[in-house]
Formats: structure tokens, C-alpha cells, sequence
């Protein structure tokens, strides 16, 4: 236990990254805890089509905010500037008015949105869901400085409390109004939250607006490539909902949400870790420079890859069980979902360690090659996937694309001589066997909730 704890000590690489991974599980693990406890409760007193209409929600404003990202946690972190007021402040400054210029956005596109999929509610909710962007954007750049330097702990606290506190209002909303409203507002509240709780309790001089013009032009400069990679982010990471919103009722797209939720909750703590921790470890400690920086890099994948991947399988094999535990009879259907949309997931959870390489390296255009080529690759087979095949294709397709975009990221990963093949390849293999058990375990289920909606 003491040589153990040995690791954590101190203010050498190895310790920050430990403490640092250790403080972004805890805070991911406790965020998904709360999420799921406010769900629960929720899917009680709402219903499935309010999940639906809330998705369509998420998918106009995060995707907004996607399309609008330019790039200022990995400028912060990346940047020999990362500590300096000026450059700070000046980040700060385009975040404020990016976060004013989304919240217009979001009222001018509620007209257009309810009218494509057909729900008049988001006239109302959509400009109300966009103030907790506008809020978002005064966040204190306090919050990346402490990522920069992998001091997690205090962020990861004061996160979680502003989470909370949301999801209760969400909760009490719910109660008192039995409407979807609840879920839109307890997400302005929960901004709100955030925005004070991490102004009062960092340490550090408050930011300022300022415009300094080496500052932003090296934002801009760095940014620009960031902006085009998270526009394809969102079809990425949102363009299922987007697509299927058009294909399924809100009913079957709440339910889908939910299997998604819970079924995603692996990869998306592995990225929530890798994005913070990667980056630092590849900038103080390039692979090219020495062996022993390769060999460190190729534990700590192994170990984030590993770790990531049991508990994505292990989802897959008792994530039907786990829904009949937690959910009533009108979500049954998201339990096979679950794993199918698991074992979709498994090829980006192998290989999501590479492209952090790049930023590291402030080569953000290769990253957005890489991001470019999977979102229109996934995008093209899932409205395939959903077109000829329902829902169960566009599943499929999840996993599918991340094999056909590969090729890319290994050309990115060369470049940056972090490729680890060997890696891919074992885990690879891992995930085939148990992946295929879980999906031959359940293929009964599978079946049964494929001719419950209908699908081919």
C-alpha cells in the first residue's frame, strides 16, 4: 500500500497524472451517479416522449455550441502561453461573446427546428435552453489553467456541486409542473450553478474582458482547425439523435436515449479522462524525445483502454438486466439497445487515445482531417443503416465507421509516433470474443425488441 501511494505523491509527471485521472474518474463516475439518480426518478414522473423532445433539445444546442468551438481549453492547455493574464483574458473575451452569439442562434433556429421535426415545444424551449449557454460563457478560465496542469481535484468538486444542484431543480420542476420544462430549465439552472460556484471557489485573479491581438491570433490561429473538427463532432456525437428524430417517434427516440445514456457511460468517461490527461502527458513528455516517454505513454493507453473497454463489456452484458432493474415496463426496449450500442462503440473506445497526440503537438488541422473524415463516414452509413435496415443498422453503422476511418488515424498517429498496433490489435481481438458472447447471450432479446418497433 505505501509504494502504492508513493505514486500519488509529490509534483512529478507520474503523480499529477495519477492524481489528475484519478480526480477526473471520480468526477465522472459521481456526475454519471447523479445523472442516473435524477433519471430514475424522472422517468417516473415524466414520460417517454419528454426524453424524445429533450434529445431534439441537446441536439440543437450542443450541436450549436459544437459548431461554434474554437478551440479554447486545447489552446489553453497546449500553449506556452497558458498561464499568462493577458492570453487568459483574451480567451475569456471570445468564449463570453461566443456564448451571447449562441444563444441568438438558438432562438433563431426554434422556428426552423420545430417545423422539421414536427414539435411545436420547441418554439419555447429551445431560447430558454439557450441562456445557460450565454451563462456558460463566463466561466472562469481558472477551470482549464487547473486542467493544464493536472490539478483536477477542486474542479472536479465544485463540477459535481453544480451538477447537483441542477439536477435537483430539475427534479423539483418536474414535480411542481409535470412538463418538459423542468429538464430545459434545471439545465439553465445547473450553468448558473457552475458559473458561480467556480468563480468563488478557485483560486487566483478573476478574469477580465481584454483583446490583446497576439493573444488572439493565436487563438484564431489554433481555433480556426478546432472549430471545423467540432462542427463534425456534433454529427458525431449527435447526428444519430439528429438523424433518427426524423425516422422514429419521440417515444422510440426517448427510449433510445436512454439505452444510449447508459450504454455510452464507459466511452464517455474514457474521453472525459483522455482529453484532459493526454494532452499534458504528450506535450511534457513527447514520444519522439526519449523510449522512456513511449514506454510510459503505452502503459498509461493500455491501462485507460483496458479499464474503459471491461466496463463497456461488462455493460453489454448486463445492460439488459440492469434496465429491468432500474426502469419501468415502458423502457424495456433500451435494454437490447444497450447492447448493441455497446459493441458499436467498443473500435472508438480502442483507439481514442491518438488523436490527442496532435493538439498536443498544436497540430489541430490533422486532428480535424481525422474528426472530418469519421462524421461524414458515420453520418453517410448511419442514415444508410437507418434507411434500409432501422435501428438496429444505424447501430451498426456507430461501429462501422470508426473501422473505416482507421486508416486515418493511424496516418495521424505515425505522424506523431504514438501508433501502437500491437494494442489495437489485442483489444481488438478482446472485444470480438467477449463482445460477440454478450451478443449471441442476448440475441433472444434482440430479436423480440427489432419486431416490437418494427424494424427490419
Amino acid at each position: 500500500m505505501q509504494r502504492v501511494a508513493s505514486l500519488f505523491a509529490g509534483q512529478g509527471m507520474i503523480a499529477r497524472v495519477l492524481r489528475s485521472a484519478s480526480w477526473l474518474m471520480i468526477g465522472y463516475g459521481g456526475s454519471q451517479a447523479l445523472r442516473l439518480a435524477s433519471n430514475l426518478i424522472l422517468t417516473r414522473i415524466l414520460f417517454p416522449e419528454a426524453f424524445g423532445l429533450m434529445a431534439l433539445v441537446t441536439v440543437v444546442t450542443v450541436g450549436l455550441s459544437l459548431f461554434s468551438d474554437v478551440g479554447i481549453g486545447p489552446s489553453i492547455a497546449q500553449n506556452k502561453r497558458g498561464d499568462d493574464p493577458d492570453f487568459l483574458d483574451t480567451a475569456w473575451t471570445i468564449q463570453v461573446i461566443r456564448g451571447f452569439g449562441l444563444w441568438l442562434l438558438t432562438a433563431l433556429l426554434a422556428w426552423p427546428a420545430a417545423a422539421f421535426y414536427g414539435a411545436p415545444e420547441l418554439l419555447l424551449y429551445l431560447p430558454i435552453a439557450g441562456a445557460g449557454l450565454a451563462i456558460a460563457g463566463f466561466n472562469p478560465t481558472r477551470i482549464e489553467t487547473a486542467h493544464r496542469h493536472l490539478l483536477a481535484g477542486r474542479v472536479t468538486a465544485l463540477d459535481l456541486a453544480g451538477q447537483a444542484i441542477g439536477l435537483a431543480a430539475m427534479v423539483g420542476l418536474a414535480l411542481a409542473t409535470q412538463s418538459v420544462i423542468a429538464l430545459v430549465l434545471g439545465g439553465v439552472i445547473q450553468a448558473a450553478a457552475k458559473l458561480a460556484l467556480c468563480h468563488y471557489g478557485l483560486p487566483s485573479a478573476a478574469n477580465r474582458f481584454r483583446w490583446e491581438r497576439a493573444a488572439a491570433r493565436e487563438l484564431i490561429h489554433f481555433g480556426k482547425w478546432i472549430f471545423l473538427s467540432t462542427a463534425f463532432w456534433f454529427l458525431t456525437s449527435q447526428g444519430d439523435r439528429a438523424i433518427l428524430g426524423k425516422f422514429v417517434s419521440l417515444e422510440v427516440l426517448g427510449v433510445y436515449n436512454i439505452g444510449y445514456f447508459l450504454a455510452s457511460f464507459p466511452m464517455l468517461l474514457g474521453h472525459a479522462v483522455n482529453q484532459r490527461l493526454m494532452i499534458p502527458v504528450y506535450r511534457d513528455k513527447p514520444a519522439r524525445e526519449a523510449p522512456e516517454n513511449l514506454r510510459r505513454q503505452r502503459q498509461l493507453r493500455c491501462g485507460l483502454t483496458g479499464g474503459v473497454l471491461s466496463l463497456l463489456l461488462i455493460m453489454a452484458w448486463a445492460g439488459p438486466w440492469l434496465v429491468q432493474l432500474l426502469y419501468d415496463d415502458r423502457y424495456l426496449q433500451a435494454g437490447p439497445m444497450i447492447v448493441l450500442i455497446t459493441l458499436a462503440l467498443a473500435p472508438a473506445v480502442i483507439t481514442m487515445t491518438y488523436d490527442q497526440a496532435a493538439l498536443a503537438a498544436g497540430d489541430s488541422r490533422g486532428f480535424f482531417v481525422f474528426s472530418a473524415a469519421r462524421a461524414c463516414l458515420q453520418t453517410g452509413l448511419f442514415l444508410g443503416g437507418v434507411a434500409w435496415f432501422g435501428l438496429a443498422g444505424g447501430i451498426a453503422a456507430l461501429g462501422l465507421s470508426m473501422l473505416a476511418a482507421y486508416p486515418v488515424l493511424v496516418r495521424l498517429a505515425r505522424r506523431h509516433h504514438v501508433w501502437d498496433p500491437v494494442h489495437d490489435a489485442g483489444y481488438a481481438l478482446l472485444s470480438s470474443a467477449a463482445g460477440g458472447a454478450a451478443l449471441s447471450w442476448h440475441w433472444t432479446e434482440i430479436t423480440e425488441m427489432a419486431a416490437a418497433l418494427g424494424m427490419p
